[in-house]
């Protein structure tokens, strides 16, 4: 897909503000374990990034997909993987669906002031013993008058504590796992909803990572999301662009581990002369930069597929997978030529190795994505 002049434009604009508002910070948001999200989400929404392929009756610039796409690369800039994560379940992870199907209503209530930047929006779908397996999960939405009472819990919420709402996933019938889930605007504030302290993990250090509880937890049944019972269909459409935003977002993490990796080899000195200038060295990141280019074009083929209004999902799906485990290849690779300093806990590479492991994992485990590449295979029955 050729990129126009507004695109790169858009690309120089982001990386200009990360160098100036995001990455002379990250190493104290790092060690906190958080990042001020409606800080640096205020920022993103004036200046209209929040929005880029959102409906412009809520404040969007109503553009096509490649510009989500762009900033999703782009946003491989910052120095962690943390914040771009949450500033990812802001766009396109906790609001697609919104935009989508959410009444005029709910979209003026919660997706104008997400695009603004004013509220900040997490997705309640993973659940202690239903991650991958979003058929099986617990949480119920059951209704009671012109309300919904909601019981259960979330698991791996990101900005679970920061969040203003959660874009839920619920059991709303006792009809098949397909067809009995919906997916309900709920309020952090509202009566019932706990998070719990931002859980401790391997890498994403600066993203608040929650579990959820809903206790009875009571919300106007006019925060549905469109149809009721069809949670699961709206989530398989999230999950499209949530696992190419993924991979997207992993072409600028991994171009970054190149990047800084050719850079640190080049000052290195072994045995009198730099690292860099072995060719077992240069010719690895070298292979390491062409997969990386098979990977951005699969990356692109579906972004254009989604903007000729097409269906992605093959691809996105090709797409997170390889994303996941050539980041793995590439990391743990270039860190073996930072030495001791790769081991070295705040190194560039070694935060690059931590974060970038996740994306094997979350939005659909590799295996998952084996799953649905061989049903369209005809390997296995749909």
């Amino acid at each position: 897909m050729k990129l126009s002049h507004e695109h790169h434009e858009l690309q120089r604009s982001v990386k200009r503000w990360i160098d100036e508002q995001i990455n002379p910070h990250v190493d104290e948001w790092e060690a906190a374990g958080i990042f001020p999200a409606h800080q640096v989400f205020k920022q993103m929404g004036d200046m209209g990034w929040l929005g880029l392929c959102k409906p412009i009756d809520n404040g969007g610039l109503g553009l096509d997909y490649s510009y989500g796409a762009v900033l999703a690369e782009a946003l491989g800039h910052m120095q962690c993987g943390g914040v771009p994560m949450a500033i990812g379940v802001q766009t396109d992870m906790a609001t697609p669906a919104l935009a989508e199907h959410g009444s005029a209503e709910l979209r003026a209530e919660f997706l104008t002031p997400a695009i603004q930047g004013e509220m900040v929006a997490c997705l309640g779908v993973s659940e202690v013993g239903s991650g991958s397996d979003v058929a099986s999960i617990k949480t119920t939405a059951k209704k009671d008058g012109d309300d919904y009472v909601i019981n259960g819990g979330k698991m791996w919420t990101t900005n679970g504590t920061q969040a203003d709402f959660c874009c839920l996933l619920a059991n709303t019938s006792e009809g098949a796992p397909h067809r009995n889930k919906s997916l309900i605007i709920v309020p952090m504030n509202t009566p019932g909803v706990t998070a719990s302290k931002p859980l401790k993990k391997m890498g994403m250090h600066s993203s608040d990572t929650a579990q959820l509880h809903f206790d009875q937890v009571r919300v106007p049944r006019r925060y549905l999301i469109g149809e009721e019972g069809m949670g699961f269909i709206y989530q398989m459409e999230q999950f499209q662009i949530e696992r190419l935003w993924g991979a997207m977002n992993n072409v600028g993490m991994a171009q970054r581990a190149i990047d800084t990796t050719i850079a640190y080899t080049r000052e290195r000195q072994v045995f009198g002369r730099a690292v860099l200038d072995n060719q077992a060295v240069h010719f690895k990141l070298a292979e390491f930069q062409a997969e990386l280019e098979c990977l951005r074009a699969v990356c692109w083929q579906a972004v254009e597929r989604i903007v000729d209004g097409g269906d992605a999902t093959y691809l996105a799906t090709v797409a997170k997978l390889k994303a996941g485990r050539l980041m793995r290849t590439i990391a743990d690779g270039c860190l073996q030529y930072w030495g001791g300093m790769g081991y070295v806990d705040e190194s560039p590479i070694s935060r690059i190795y931590r974060d970038g492991r996740l994306t094997s994992i979350g939005g659909g485990a590799d295996e998952v994505m084996l799953q649905i590449l061989c049903k369209s295979m005809g390997i296995l029955p749909r």
